[in-house]
């Protein structure tokens, strides 16, 4: 499930160099463990797994002053603070260690034991939960979270749920109204627990309670690979790099060959990075033996690092890689590793911009701590991180900042084309996503609320008539027709919000029989066949087609120099 980039990069990536000045002991006097820190498990790029970071002196005295001091202020907070009383004293310290932390980069950061263990079974390509997918909608001026589909054999599906199904309470708390993310945190737990989900039926309306036990749900790096008419292989790459990423995408692409694909389009927009030796890897089955992929610089000796391609047959097939400002970190590596390489044509938007490499430190009593130790720099001796110095950390986030020229410097590929680092990594061609603006945003909620009711017979339209195949192998999509959309413009004078009032519904009808078709799609056949049914239209996917000769002509002289 989706969550917000900010939430993704502290759970993927792990950043502050002065860890010697931070506090490390034991606060007996007020009862509680402060953050005390134990094995360092950095996430480095080599068949030897996790390295220990190279500790750097420690001021016994001026560590022992600093605890005493933070000691003094909770017990001052607890014994004079109006709610005193009642404070929750773990909570505090997490605000304190997370406060100090926020001052160093925006990516170190510390989790409590519950988000500790979600971030280490993220790593492991797999959650627990219940293994639906969910998404919010507003509807006459509510906010609700909805289930739009299910995993195959998933809790959820044995449970029957299904698209357009309403939650409306997690065991017992009542999240009408509540941001999904707060429906999705609630809903995951720990495998074999039990979930009471009271849900409204989105087929009869009827409110039911639901009983499930929640388990672990595979989770992959790569969600779909097919390929694409031209006999052009598609990879979607889009949820991070674990543990398995190297491995599935040898599958995928032994798959696409068997298949006759001639041209690759490997998509890693909205990945978020993760384990870096996993996207070395991944680069390595581009690059030849020799080539370098990353250099890491750092702090300790043991944090500045190398690492090339040991590939004697590297895969040859033309590359379109393509990105957008929520590809980050380990996604950067690869994207700037293939640029500088000419091995791959970049397509997209500008990468986040995200190049600190983080270790991993287990804490007390199931804690953990991410703290930044180095920087990664492409082939090309370029920096990925963006400049933070301002401090806002939503500016940083939203690519509101602006930066400077000078903060920016100029490399060179291996074809000598001029590239730029302080950036994150600027793609070849420029090319962004239709991104829906209100109305359409506005219309998207609607579509929603209209296929939940047309798939439940509320609106006394036949489907069966409008089902279609394109071939034998896919599956069947609803097209919608003229009278469809008629039967939407009806539908969309209903409710409090009269749409037709307020929208040329039929300058929108692309859009709308569009999503129209998707709702449906989604509904009927899941995920998977909604998601390339949307690549049809996909703006940076038809410019990636278009673009493979180009990406032709890069591999072949790439190939050439080695």
């Amino acid at each position: 499930m989706k969550r917000s980039l900010h939430l993704i990069l502290s759970l993927f990536c792990v950043a502050a160099p002065t860890l010697a000045q931070f506090p490390i002991g034991r606060m007996n006097d007020v009862g509680f463990d402060l953050f005390d820190i134990g094995t360092s498990r950095s996430f480095y790029a080599s068949k030897g797994g996790a390295a220990a970071v190279e500790p750097a002196p420690v001021n016994g005295r001026e560590n022992q002053r600093i605890i005493s001091d933070l000691a003094e202020a909770i017990e001052i907070i607890r014994s004079k603070h109006v709610e005193g009383r009642t404070i929750d004293v773990s909570a505090l310290t997490k605000s304190a260690i997370g406060g100090a932390l926020q001052s160093l980069d925006p990516h170190s950061s510390y989790f409590d034991a519950s988000e500790y263990s979600e971030f280490l079974s993220e790593e492991q390509s797999e959650y627990s939960g219940i293994g639906a997918t969910i998404a919010g909608f507003w509807r006459d001026g509510r906010f609700d979270t909805y289930v739009t589909s299910t995993i195959a054999g998933s809790p959820a599906a044995a449970a029957r749920l299904a698209f357009g199904d309403r939650i409306v309470s997690v065991n017992g708390t009542n999240f009408s109204g509540k941001d999904t993310d707060d429906v999705s945190n609630a809903v995951r737990g720990d495998a074999g627990s039990k979930l009471s989900l009271i849900v409204e039926r989105g087929a009869t309306g009827n409110i039911e309670t639901v009983n499930i036990r929640r388990r672990m749900v595979q989770q992959p790096s790569i969600s779909d690979a097919f390929l694409l008419p031209g006999s052009i292989g598609y990879i979607a790459m889009n949820e991070g790099f674990n543990y398995t990423t190297a491995d599935e995408i040898s599958a995928a692409l032994h798959e696409l060959h068997k298949q006759g694909a001639k041209g690759l389009i490997l998509d890693i927009r909205e990945n978020p990075g993760g384990i870096v030796e996993q996207a070395v890897r991944v680069a390595e089955k581009f690059l030849p033996a020799g080539s370098l992929i990353v250099t890491q610089r750092g702090r300790s000796r043991l944090d500045n690092r190398v690492w090339t391609s040991s590939n004697r047959s590297p895969e040859t097939m033309p590359l379109v890689l393509l990105v957008n400002e929520d590809s980050a970190s380990a996604s950067e590596i690869l994207a700037g590793a293939l640029q500088d390489h000419d091995r791959a044509l970049i397509i997209g938007e500008r990468t986040f911009g995200k190049g600190l490499v983080q270790s991993l430190f287990d804490g007390p009593n199931s804690t953990g701590l991410t703290l930044t130790t180095a920087r990664y720099y492409t082939p090309s001796g370029r920096c990925i991180q963006r400049d933070y110095s301002d401090g806002s950390l939503y500016d940083y986030y939203n690519h509101h900042e602006t930066i400077a020229a000078d903060k920016q410097t100029v490399a060179r590929t291996s074809a000598n084309r001029t590239v730029f680092g302080g950036d994150g990594i600027e793609p070849d061609v420029l090319i962004r996503s239709h991104q829906m603006d209100k109305t359409e945003r506005d219309l998207n909620d609607f579509i929603f609320f209209f296929t939940r009711d047309l798939i439940s017979g509320r609106l006394g339209y036949s489907l069966k008539t409008n089902l279609v195949k394109t071939s034998a192998s896919d599956p069947s999509y609803v097209t919608a027709d003229a009278q469809l959309f008629n039967e939407f413009q009806k539908y969309a004078q209903t409710g409090t919000e009269n749409l037709s009032t307020g929208i040329d519904l039929q300058s929108k009808q692309s859009f709308i029989n569009e999503r129209i078709n998707y709702f449906l799609t989604l509904a009927r056949r899941g995920d998977l066949s909604a998601n390339r049914l949307n690549l049809t239209n996909d703006l940076p996917v038809l410019k990636a087609v278009s673009e493979l000769p180009k990406a032709r002509e890069l591999a072949l002289a790439s190939l050439s120099r080695h």
